[in-house]
């Protein structure tokens, strides 16, 4: 096994990639009796139009697909997957994003049994016709849920301006009409497709007493299965326009809210990929933002005592394979006056009182003290090493690249990233206003 050490941490990962393509980390904390365990798949919401296994043509399958076969996967004709976890002490949990798909369990006990459970329910689907139907009333009832949702409506109205021809801009639970669509056969040729073991990556943290005996365990349940000769993915996206001149400067709607709400959202014109690269930028534009945006703002503090913001306003900075941007707003009751505000402070960052060597510092000391503090959660870990940023880093690295950020660093982020015409905003108003 590969290992990489940590001396500040004293701590040590294990990596070993199989001979089906499966990579297996495996992190033990002592002092811990939690053992957390993550399978993930690079197959998320945005991968629809691809070509299946074997070949020559792409398909399009309907919006929704990749969270419906998350949902699926867990029952079987004899089994729920959910019920056998629960039987040997653990907690079973899943979650799609727009480029992943995670199913993962805690337990305090039998790790080998749990483990045997993890890889069996998500690498042997089982999917019917009648199984399929009933699921779609379930997910369409959470989409309608969602639909009324006015952050969830403010937040896919802003990703959509941004992103009028990507998929990113279509919830990921899909659409009701989408999911009407979905089809045993569906499901399968995307199970087939992106749940290679070379697509996928297992991560165990916590506590592991013999790393060689689990990967053992993992290894020997691999082998006992057949796979297919790993292949490349072919994925295909729409084309956008790389200027920016195809995003919608603005729109807004009424919904039965008290406030209204407001959003401005940038989109990233370059795309880092998910290497070393993007996650720098990640690390930037996060201390970026709250140099700008954070609880010291003198400018967000200005805001308040205007009346414009209120402990709604939050911000975000969103990247992963093939997009990035921006998201910023709150409740007001002024939606264009805090979105103007919002935009002169993103256009004059440099002028911003709170744009200095000493508030980068201060915000550089926070940065690190949670990402430290987040070390001592397995939960934390586990899904941070799941993140596809990690492919080629470690997060053992993110440390030493948060120290090395500078004020000019910044600077060059802002300049290249802030850009009116790559620029949106939404306001969501109350019915009455309309």
């Amino acid at each position: 096994m590969k290992l990489r050490q940590n001396p500040r941490l004293g701590e040590t990962l294990y990596e070993e990639t199989l001979d089906n393509g499966l990579t297996v980390k495996l992190y033990p904390k002592s002092g811990y009796h939690k053992t957390y365990a993550i399978l993930t798949t690079n197959y998320g919401s945005i991968d629809n139009t691809f070509m299946p296994i074997g070949e020559n043509e792409y398909v399009t399958l309907p919006d929704g697909i990749a969270h419906f076969l998350e949902h699926k996967l867990f029952e079987k004709a004899e089994y729920d997957a959910f019920e056998k976890f629960g039987i040997y002490g653990a907690s079973a949990n899943a979650f799609t994003s727009f480029t992943r798909t995670s199913y993962l369990f805690s337990t305090t006990s039998h790790l080998q049994a749990n483990l045997e459970i993890l890889l069996d329910f998500v690498q042997e689907p089982y999917f019917t016709p009648a199984t399929v139907n009933k699921e779609k009333g379930i997910i369409g009832q959470e989409i309608q849920m969602y639909n009324d949702e006015p952050d969830w409506r403010l937040f896919y109205t802003v990703v959509g301006n941004l992103y009028p021809q990507h998929p990113v801009r279509i919830d990921i639970a899909g659409t009701v009409d989408s999911i009407a669509k979905i089809t045993a056969d569906d499901l399968y040729q995307a199970q087939k497709t992106f749940y290679q073991p070379s697509n996928m990556s297992l991560f165990i943290v916590g506590q592991i007493d013999d790393p060689q005996e689990v990967l053992d365990w993992v290894s020997a349940n691999q082998a006992a299965k057949q796979f297919d000769q790993p292949q490349p993915i072919v994925r295909s996206l729409p084309a956008e326009a790389e200027d920016g001149s195809d995003i919608i400067p603005y729109r807004s709607m009424t919904m039965p809210v008290v406030r209204s709400k407001s959003m401005v959202g940038v989109k990233g014109l370059t795309d880092f990929g998910t290497g070393e690269a993007g996650l720098v930028a990640k690390l930037k534009m996060n201390l970026l933002l709250e140099v700008l945006f954070g609880d010291s703002s003198t400018q967000v503090q200005r805001l308040y005592e205007q009346g414009l913001l209120d402990d709604s306003f939050g911000y975000e900075y969103a990247i992963q394979r093939s997009f990035n941007f921006v998201t910023l707003g709150g409740d007001t009751d002024d939606p264009k006056g805090l979105s103007d505000q919002l935009i002169a402070i993103l256009e004059h960052y440099q002028d911003s009182p709170d744009f200095t060597e000493a508030n980068l510092a201060l915000v550089k000391k926070a940065a690190l003290g949670e990402y430290l503090q987040a070390f001592n959660s397995l939960e934390a870990i586990a899904n941070q090493y799941s993140d596809e940023f990690f492919n080629e880093v470690s997060p053992f690295d993110v440390l030493g690249l948060i120290e090395q950020v500078t004020l000019a660093d910044l600077a060059q982020v802002a300049a290249d990233f802030f850009k009116i015409e790559a620029m949106t905003v939404c306001h969501i108003l109350p019915e009455e206003q309309a």
